[in-house]
C-alpha cells in the first residue's frame, strides 16, 4: 500500500519548529477575512519538502466544515501535470481570534502545524505563508501564473523578512 506524503505535511511543521525565528520576521497580517480567503489557491513557489517532492500544479482548497474548522485538500501531480495525482485531505483551525492569520493545520490525527499568512493582497488575489520556522515558505496565487512584477515584488517582501531564498522553487503550473 502506497501512502501520499503530502499528509507528512502537519506532522514535519509540527516537529521541525526552530529558534530560529527571531533570525525572521513571521508577522502576520493583521485581519484576515475568511470567507474571502477560502476557495481554490494555485502554488507558485515554495521551499521544497519530502511532503511535497516532485509534485507540480499544485494547489490548496480551503472550505468550511459544519464544526467550524477549515477543510484544506492540497494536491499535486507527480513529476508532470500528466502525472499521478496526490491528494491530502486536513484540516485548519485559528486558535486565537485575536490573531487571525495565525492559523494551525493538521494532516495526521491531532499533530498541527502553523499556518502563518505573512503577506496578503488586499484583493485575496496573493499570498505569502510561512510558519515560525524559517524552513518553509509558499507563495500562492488565486491563478496559476503570476504577473512577474507582483512576484519580484514578493521576492523583495520575503527577503526583508530575513528569509534566505536559496531554496525556493517555482513550481510548474497549468
Amino acid at each position: 500500500m502506497k501512502i501520499s506524503a503530502l499528509p507528512l505535511m502537519a506532522f514535519i511543521l509540527f516537529f521541525c519548529g526552530t529558534n530560529q525565528q527571531n533570525m525572521i520576521n513571521t508577522q502576520t497580517v493583521k485581519e484576515l477575512d475568511l470567507d474571502r480567503y477560502l476557495g481554490t489557491w494555485y502554488e507558485i513557489a515554495r521551499f521544497p519538502h519530502s511532503f511535497e517532492k516532485g509534485l507540480v500544479g499544485v494547489t490548496a482548497n480551503y472550505s468550511m466544515r459544519k464544526d467550524g474548522k477549515i477543510k484544506v485538500v492540497n494536491q499535486g501531480y507527480k513529476n508532470t501535470l500528466d502525472g499521478k495525482l496526490s491528494r491530502a485531505v486536513g484540516k485548519a483551525k485559528i486558535p486565537d481570534k485575536k490573531e487571525p492569520a495565525k492559523l494551525k493545520v493538521s494532516f495526521f490525527l491531532w499533530f498541527y502545524g502553523d499556518y502563518f499568512v505573512m503577506e496578503l493582497d488586499k484583493d485575496y488575489q496573493w499570498v505569502v505563508i510561512g510558519s515560525s520556522s524559517p524552513g518553509f515558505l509558499w507563495i500562492l496565487s488565486r491563478t496559476p501564473q503570476m504577473d512577474e512584477v507582483v512576484y519580484n515584488d514578493l521576492i523583495e517582501r520575503i527577503k526583508k523578512r530575513g528569509y534566505n531564498l536559496d531554496r525556493l522553487i517555482k513550481v510548474k503550473q497549468l
